[in-house]
Parts: structure tokens; C-alpha cells; sequence
């Protein structure tokens, strides 16, 4: 475990940390958020060490717990004396944005003890001073949107290789739309212009996972510009998405009973995500319901 990154994240409240947290749990970093400043060498101490899952460690600690102020500059000074080599992420924003904040979420400031937000601020800040001066890492968030500080965070964990660290999960859903549209569908294309195989006897009972109904679908030439076209729109959208932080994309293909038409492209659409190095996954949601209900 000595050998593995271990970041503590504080700061002033309202600042980030349950969003900075999110993101280490995302990169695959185990995470405790409001642990004991005291206990953290005998939490190191424990055999996590042998997960190979485990990319890292990051812990939340601040001025909730009491002793975290006096506790802080002794117990780094035993893990570095012990080998380890933890990296504090010192979190701050202007009193403006911190005020609009807990406004916003309507939650009381952690260590008000009656006073006002303002002077709950101030105070936190005071004594929060001598630990930001020797933090490692120091972010203003004051201007950050959840997603730049994800971003930010990431870059901190992984450097060079973040993208590579956290990538979005991607789902491409086949369906029918009588059946009605998957709730968790981002982007939803309907089929429905083109030719359906269902009114071909020798295609009806087959599924868009079957050559034969492959070549009819992929061989229109109507199917041939959609596809050259959608293609070009996902290709572009992706690294969007990506650049926001989107942590889950769906991509829903829909024809009349989920079965022909949208099977076909939806494997089409999986298989040039494959070719870009993306991956992803299929569903074919209805690709049997027809022939269950009839």
C-alpha cells in the first residue's frame, strides 16, 4: 500500500469535496469520506493493499471531526515517516459563492454552532489557514462547475493517462416502440423509415441478428445515407459528452416491434464504436417479445 496513491481531501465546506470524492470513486480510488485524522495510519495498515481493483485512496477530512486541525500535521509526519507519501487537496472558494451555495442546497454550514453562515465561514477559513498553506494542491473552485472540478480531479489522480481511467459507459438499446421507449435513453433514432423485413414471409420469424434480414436492412441505399450521416453525428458527439463528464451514454435504435430494423442498426452502430476503440454495449430489449405475445 505504500506504493499506492493516497490523496486526503479538505478544505472549507461547500467547496467541492463531495464532488472531488465522486470522482475518485469513479477513477476506482477507494474512498472514506469523514475519517478520524488519528486513524488513518491504522487504516492503512489493512490488507486493501491486495486488491488489484483498488487504483488508489482518497479520503474526505475536514473540520466536522473535532481533532482534524490538530491533528493533521502529526499524523502526515507519521505516514511519511512510515513510507507513506500522501498528497493533501486543499479545496477553497470565495465567501460570495459559498454563501450562494448552501444557499442553493438549503443545508446548514457544518460548524455553524449558532452562528451565522457568514461568520461560520469566516471562522472555518481562520482556522483552516495553517492547513491549506501546506497542502500540496491547492484548487479555488470558486468558478467550477461540478464537471470542470470531476475533470480537474481526474487530471490530479491520473495525469497523462486520466482518459484513460475513466471513460463513459456506453449502451447501444435496441427496441420497439410499441413497447414504449427505454427511460434511460439519451439519444432515440426511429427506424421506422425504412423498409420493415416483417412484411416479408421468408424474413418475418427471423431477427435482425440474422444475415438474411443484415443484408436487406444494411443494403437499402436509404439505410446506407442514414448510417453514413448518424455515424458522423455520434463521432461527433462522443468526445462531447465526454468533455462534460457524462458518466452514462444510451444510444436507443427503435422500429416497430424491436425486432428487424433496429437489431440491424443497432448492431451496426456497436460494431463502429468497436472499430474506434470505444466500448460498449448491446441490448436487444425486444428482439423476442413479438414471438412471446403472439
Amino acid at each position: 500500500m505504500k506504493h499506492q496513491k493516497i490523496f486526503i481531501i479538505t478544505g472549507i465546506s461547500g467547496s467541492g469535496k463531495t464532488t472531488s470524492m465522486a470522482a475518485f470513486e469513479d477513477g476506482g480510488f477507494y474512498c472514506v469520506d469523514n475519517m478520524p485524522m488519528a486513524l488513518l495510519p491504522k487504516f492503512l495498515d489493512l490488507p486493501l493493499k491486495n486488491d488489484p481493483k483498488i487504483k488508489g485512496f482518497a479520503f474526505v477530512m475536514d473540520m466536522r471531526e473535532k481533532e482534524f486541525v490538530n491533528q493533521y500535521s502529526v499524523t502526515i509526519e507519521v505516514l511519511r515517516e512510515r513510507g507513506f507519501n500522501p498528497v493533501t487537496i486543499f479545496l477553497d472558494a470565495d465567501e460570495t459563492t459559498l454563501i450562494k451555495r448552501f444557499s442553493q442546497t438549503r443545508r446548514h454550514h457544518p460548524i455553524s454552532h449558532n452562528a451565522s453562515l457568514t461568520e461560520s465561514i469566516f471562522s472555518e477559513k481562520k482556522e483552516m489557514f495553517v492547513i491549506k498553506n501546506s497542502s500540496e494542491i491547492i484548487i479555488d473552485t470558486s468558478t467550477y462547475s461540478p464537471h470542470r472540478l470531476k475533470a480537474e480531479i481526474i487530471a490530479i489522480a491520473f495525469g497523462k493517462d486520466s482518459k484513460k481511467h475513466i471513460s463513459m459507459k456506453t449502451n447501444i438499446v435496441s427496441f420497439g416502440f410499441k413497447y414504449g421507449v427505454p427511460p434511460d435513453a439519451d439519444l432515440v433514432i426511429d427506424m421506422r423509415f425504412l423498409s420493415n423485413p416483417f412484411f416479408i414471409p421468408s424474413l418475418k420469424n427471423q431477427d435482425g441478428e440474422s444475415d438474411d434480414v443484415k443484408n436487406f436492412v444494411l443494403l437499402l441505399n436509404e439505410t446506407n445515407i442514414f448510417l453514413a450521416k448518424y455515424l458522423d453525428l455520434l463521432d461527433y458527439l462522443f468526445p462531447l459528452y465526454q468533455k462534460e463528464g457524462k458518466a452514462y451514454l444510451t444510444i436507443a435504435v427503435g422500429c416497430t416491434g424491436g425486432r428487424h430494423r433496429s437489431v440491424a442498426i443497432a448492431r451496426k452502430i456497436f460494431e463502429h464504436f468497436n472499430n474506434m476503440g470505444i466500448k460498449a454495449g448491446i441490448i436487444h430489449r425486444d428482439i423476442d417479445r413479438d414471438l412471446a405475445e403472439s
